[in-house]
């Protein structure tokens, strides 16, 4: 796969090499099945600031959370079709369960996540709101679920929305 620019292995690599936008937002995630659901939650994010950057769990990351099965892509995979959105700027890698450590880094002005959380739930939010930024909660796009889409795969029901 060639190389992808603005994939960062790192968030020292990303602070590096971009200049801090005024609004930056972030949201994480496996994104291991792009789906329409997944287009329209990035649309929205992006359109809370000025640059969106996507935290992307490392295939042993997604793993050790989703099980052995998973990811179904590679990293390097993912990060090329989320880098295919216009919505996205900027995916940066992390190896952790959790995206803590890279909100730390990046200190978000908008912290971004889907209708599946509560504000209680969502990793980084203290730290993002104690710096003045602002927690965004998106609801789902009904119908459009990546373990669903693997489901039926597996079961040989194919993609076909029931």
């Amino acid at each position: 796969m060639p190389s992808l620019p603005r994939f960062f292995q790192t968030p020292e690599a990303f602070l590096e090499a971009v200049p801090r936008p005024v609004t930056l937002c972030f949201t994480n995630g496996c994104f291991d099945l792009i789906h329409p659901g997944h287009v329209q939650y990035l649309a929205d994010a992006r359109a809370l600031g000025d640059f969106l950057v996507v935290g992307l769990n490392s295939d042993a990351s997604v793993a050790r959370l989703k099980g052995s099965s998973r990811p179904l892509q590679d990293e390097a995979a993912r990060a090329a079709i989320l880098l295919g959105l216009r919505s996205v700027d900027a995916v940066v890698r992390f190896e952790e369960d959790t995206p803590l450590e890279l909100i730390r880094a990046l200190r978000p002005d908008v912290l971004v996540k889907g209708g599946d959380y509560t504000p209680e739930t969502v990793v980084g939010r203290d730290l993002v709101e104690g710096l003045g930024g602002k927690l965004v909660l998106i609801p789902f796009l009904p119908g459009h679920s990546t373990s669903r889409i693997e489901q039926r795969i597996r079961s040989g029901r194919g993609v076909t929305l029931e």
